[in-house]
């Protein structure tokens, strides 16, 4: 008896690898939707969605508490927040939206999508799913979005969180000057393209297997004149610098998070922030070292315990 479900499991364990296997070299895209589904169920989170305002928003929301709220970076989508929001909706109410354009949100090809048109069309989602008063958290690209949403609406945000934020004045690195020099380091055509991309972002960068960068690799290119125009938009002065000139004018208490080696962000900037807020109700700085730009995946257990902790003392 003990033989025959011996042999009945190994059975069962020989196709799931031929399953996977096939899953891995003809379907890889759905593998890595599969992973994602299983990190959102595992994190109690439900996918949902809006029309507010001219966009049809797709987005996480679960758990109970006090709000917080994640805006992803350029490039990326709700899912880069999955590992981390498997800590935070045990004790907050959590939700993670695609940004317009991005994800599985809406897209208008002829719109705008700079970081000012972006905080507009933050405040008809926040309307819209009626949150009330939040921790807004913003990484890179959403910090941005983030900062310009709490300064046109402090009686929203209960604090904001900068995470290697866009927006501020930084010294010069390898990647502003290939900026300034007209290209754009988040395009790639090939595998090592691919890779290239994740050295920059990364520290340690993950491993991903070939078939699996490939997804990555075609969705870049099937998104590539969307990325390029607005990559285009946000590397105006007036975009890049967009929270410099205003940080006297924040209230709201507000916490910068950054990594010590961020290679597109870098590290100077969060000193940049913490001398321009002169009048929020509370400022603190926070570094993390061994990581690149991307905090909440290389350092996701010391990211949870910092916005937790920031967040319940709102």
């Amino acid at each position: 008896m003990l033989l025959r479900r011996l042999k009945f499991l190994g059975v069962l364990a020989g196709l799931a690898l031929v399953v996977f296997g096939g899953g891995y070299l003809f379907a890889p895209g759905l593998l890595l939707k599969a992973n994602d589904y299983r990190q959102a169920v595992e994190a109690h989170l439900n996918k949902k969605q809006v029309l507010a305002g001219d966009t049809n928003w797709v987005y996480y929301e679960g758990g109970t508490g006090p709000t917080v709220v994640l805006l992803h970076g350029f490039g990326a989508d709700k899912t880069i927040w999955l590992p981390l929001a498997a800590q935070l909706t045990q004790r907050f109410h959590v939700v993670i939206p695609d940004l317009p354009g991005w994800g599985e949100s809406s897209r208008d090809p002829a719109a705008s999508y700079d970081l000012d048109v972006q905080a507009q069309r933050l405040e008809n989602f926040v309307q819209a799913i009626h949150l009330p008063g939040m921790v807004l958290v913003g990484h890179s690209m959403g910090g941005g979005i983030a900062g310009l949403y709490t300064l046109a609406h402090p009686d929203h945000v209960a604090g904001l969180v900068l995470m290697d934020s866009i927006g501020l004045k930084s010294d010069a690195n390898a990647f502003t000057r290939e900026v300034e020099a007209g290209r754009n380091p988040f395009v790639f055509n090939d595998r090592d393209g691919f890779h290239q991309a994740l050295d920059l972002a990364f520290q340690h960068p993950p491993h991903v297997a070939g078939r699996f960068a490939d997804v990555y690799v075609r969705r870049n290119e099937q998104n590539r004149a969307f990325i390029d125009k607005t990559f285009k938009e946000l590397s105006d002065p007036s975009q890049a610098l967009a929270l410099q000139h205003r940080l006297s004018d924040f209230v709201t208490p507000v916490m910068g998070l950054w990594c010590r080696n961020d290679k597109i962000v870098d590290y100077s900037a969060l000193e940049s922030l913490r001398n321009g807020l002169t009048h929020a109700r509370s400022i603190s700085a926070t570094t993390i070292n061994d990581c690149g730009h991307m905090p909440m995946l290389e350092k996701t257990r010391e990211v949870g315990q910092i916005l937790s902790n920031f967040a319940m003392s709102r």
